[in-house]
């Protein structure tokens, strides 16, 4: 026969518990071998909420997270893809939470662009057609590359695929 300990690690809680939150309210009900079960009420004080709340009858909040944008929880692409942004007029490039950003650059012909690693993780700035690859550029590297022909020219880090961005030179 099986201890109770190794059936809590086996089962889980949430085989032998139930647990909602109703009205700000946090319910608890425990099953019991022998078919009768027991409840509890858990009531946030006088000016108190719970957790995730935003009051004694709200839904749940969204807590924010350490996962880059566009992610799943497996740390892989997410299908949904990002909103396009807007072209911006620079030729300075951070790469920092797994993004680049801007994540659109606007350049005149000529341009030089920089972009700098201020995250704490390695990352690459790869052309998507061979125009540009930059060596692995560690937290605190730069790359830099100059644009002499007119197009729009789609990038991303080979580390993680999922980070690509675009520069525009016109």
């Amino acid at each position: 026969m099986m201890s109770n300990k190794r059936r809590w690690t086996r089962r889980g809680w949430p085989a032998a518990l139930g647990a909602a939150a109703v009205g700000g309210t946090l319910l608890l009900a425990a099953c019991s071998s022998g078919g009768a079960s027991a409840s509890a009420s858990i009531t946030p004080g006088g000016g108190q909420h719970l957790a995730g709340f935003g009051g004694t009858s709200a839904t749940p909040t969204v807590l924010p997270t350490a996962m880059p944008s566009g992610t799943s929880m497996s740390g892989m692409p997410s299908s949904a893809a990002a909103p396009t942004a807007a072209p911006v007029a620079a030729d300075a490039v951070a790469i920092h939470n797994f993004a680049f950003g801007p994540q659109v650059v606007s350049v005149k012909v000529g341009t030089t662009v920089h972009w700098t690693n201020q995250d704490s993780e390695a990352h690459t700035v790869t052309s998507d057609t061979g125009a540009f690859n930059s060596p692995t550029l560690q937290p605190g590297a730069g790359y830099s590359f100059t644009f002499t022909k007119p197009g729009t020219y789609s990038y991303h880090c080979t580390i993680h695929p999922f980070m690509t961005a675009k520069v525009v030179v016109s």
